[in-house]
């Protein structure tokens, strides 16, 4: 079911629902309540319900009665993240979409200041903060939140290449839709949907604004979220960060730009291979190989800026291929950290989050960075 807005609105979020009756009332209230009295044609609210399971189809159409602005997309068959959010795009109408998790929620204030954002520059893309929020209540500054600080008026990437690593996940980017268009982009099946969508958004933008204000609430450690789920499909991983690199080869992209795709993407490999919440232990030396595969397949031919101390470490022994290093690396790593009465885990700042060693985003380490190449 879609009912139709009558006016074309400027802001259209998007939320696929499924298996989240828990978080689902709060998340759509956030939105809902936070939209200015005299702006409510300005903004639209497309639900899409995966055939989610529990009760959110029904909580979805008893919420739209008498509600305007809503719109409910109701799907046949689940079609995962990505693909749910597809169909809540191709009935936006609006000329900004955001998509917006719906375990998620936005703290007062956001609507009114995101929409006031998009009039006033007009962006490609306008990246926001965030929380994270766990299970107790505790908020978490996310790691790479501090590079969007101090960005003026409207930039490139680059301008700003540090932009490139700010958490690459969909939620915190508010995009022009037509921009969308011009660069082909969709959101593909299977996990870590986030990763071919997110940086190609940045790098193909003329107009990027930054609101330097937490304008979304992450939740962390909700039972079946794939961060907290061991699963083979941690797999997919690979295939995502294939069609990306197929995206960058086909344009005509700085070399400096190559290398640090590069070094994101092993810095991220690395997160899901250490992290025993993802991966369970028959799974690692697997997932470890095709790390290296790619390492290998997509090394910058003028090498890459490796960051230094054991993230750097961690990096040669991708690129040797040497598991059983990396694997005696690791496990020391770990039983250092509990004698220090700690679990060997690291900010995170990667689309699906909580790794263990280095983090998508992370700052670089202070010391000196060497330069990786085909020798490594």
């Amino acid at each position: 079911m879609v009912n139709e807005p009558t006016h074309a609105p400027l802001l259209s979020l998007v939320v696929p629902v499924h298996g989240v009756e828990a978080y689902l009332y709060q998340c759509l209230e956030s939105i809902r309540a936070d939209i200015p009295a005299g702006e409510t044609d300005a903004v639209e609210l497309i639900a899409v319900d995966d055939a989610s399971p529990d009760r959110c189809g029904e909580m979805l159409r008893s919420y739209a009665v008498d509600r305007s602005g809503i719109r409910i997309v109701h799907l046949t068959r689940n079609v995962g993240l990505g693909l749910a959010r597809n169909a809540g795009l191709d009935v936006a109408t609006g000329r900004y979409v955001w998509f917006v998790d719906s375990d998620d929620w936005l703290p007062p204030g956001t609507i009114p200041a995101v929409l006031d954002r998009l009039r006033q520059h007009e962006p490609d893309v306008l990246l926001l903060d965030h929380l994270r929020v766990h299970e107790d209540g505790r908020r978490e500054v996310d790691a790479s939140s501090h590079l969007l600080r101090d960005v003026p008026g409207v930039v490139r990437l680059a301008d700003r290449p540090q932009l490139l690593r700010v958490q690459h996940t969909a939620w915190n980017k508010v995009v022009r839709r037509s921009f969308l268009d011009e660069l082909g982009l969709r959101f593909h099946a299977g996990w870590y949907e986030d990763i071919p969508f997110s940086h190609p958004l940045l790098i193909g933008a003329e107009k990027i604004s930054v609101l330097d204000r937490v304008c979304y609430l992450y939740r962390r450690g909700r039972l079946g979220a794939i961060t907290s789920t061991r699963s083979g499909r941690h797999f997919d991983a690979f295939d995502q960060y294939e069609r990306l690199m197929d995206w960058v080869r086909q344009r005509d992209l700085d070399e400096k730009l190559h290398a640090d795709l590069f070094e994101l993407m092993v810095n991220h490999y690395l997160v899901v291979v250490g992290n025993d919440d993802r991966l369970h232990p028959h799974l690692r030396r697997a997932f470890f190989r095709r790390v290296t595969e790619h390492y290998r397949r997509y090394l910058p031919s003028r090498g890459y800026a490796a960051p230094g101390g054991v993230p750097g470490l961690k990096h040669r022994l991708v690129g040797r291929g040497d598991y059983l290093a990396y694997a005696a690396l690791r496990q020391a790593h770990r039983v250092t950290g509990r004698l220090r009465g700690s679990r060997d885990t690291a900010p995170a700042a990667d689309a699906d989050t909580d790794p263990a060693g280095a983090s998508v985003g992370q700052p670089r380490a202070a010391e000196p960075a060497g330069v990786l190449t085909g020798q490594a």
